[in-house]
């Protein structure tokens, strides 16, 4: 598509706003509608408190989703790598995801290494203020390589592959996160219900 073309086409892209809102959806459910990013390196256990957080959430009548990392690999971004580049709009995409859900007022659990401040950022400036809660399943290296459940680590200290987070590649971890979990030191419980607590001091939940 040429220049002119898509710029003829932007033109003719407007946002429509409904007289159903966000709030009177999550008002409905009756919970505050957010975004929780689970952030960590892998094996880090991300995924493993994100669902049992959403099983607690369901158990407690609360309206959620979870997107996980491997899954949104296998559609929506099926057709991204791993190259940086890849990586960022994998990061993108996921992150209009879960502001589209958070509108549609659900709790949003989102478990991803997302390794790069600046990306994770990106997604926080889609979501209002308040609504971008930063979870970091905070995880020693060595504690990861431990578990290494998918055989990651071993393949990377291997040199088989390249550019993995935690051993060629940079992770920054979150600065000020809204939740840290220690997650070497507390068993699946314990950091649930740290979960739980948190969501219930920012008003998410009653």
């Amino acid at each position: 598509m040429n220049t002119t073309t898509k710029s003829h086409a932007d033109n003719n892209i407007v946002w429509h706003s409904y007289s159903v809102t966000k709030e009177q959806r999550g008002q409905q459910k009756q919970q505050q509608p957010c975004v929780l990013w689970f952030t960590g390196l892998s094996g880090a256990g991300k995924s493993t408190v994100a669902g049992a957080l959403e099983h607690k959430l369901l158990a407690l009548g609360y309206h959620t989703y979870l997107l996980d990392g491997d899954n949104v690999r296998h559609g929506l971004c099926k057709d991204l790598g791993f190259s940086d580049q890849d990586r960022r709009e994998n990061i993108r995409r996921i992150g209009e995801v879960a502001t589209l859900m958070a509108d549609s007022g659900l709790i949003v659990l989102s478990a991803f290494i997302s390794p790069h401040r600046e990306e994770r950022q990106l997604v926080r400036d889609l979501l209002p203020q308040g609504e971008f809660i930063e979870v970091f399943v905070d995880t020693p290296l060595a504690e990861c390589e431990k578990r290494d459940p998918k055989g990651l680590y071993k393949k990377a200290r291997a040199g088989e592959i390249k550019q993995f987070t935690g051993i060629d590649a940079e992770y920054q971890p979150p600065l000020q996160p809204e939740i840290r979990l220690a997650a070497d030191s507390h068993n699946i419980n314990e950091l649930v219900e740290q979960c739980i607590n948190a969501l219930r001091s920012r008003r998410i939940i009653a």
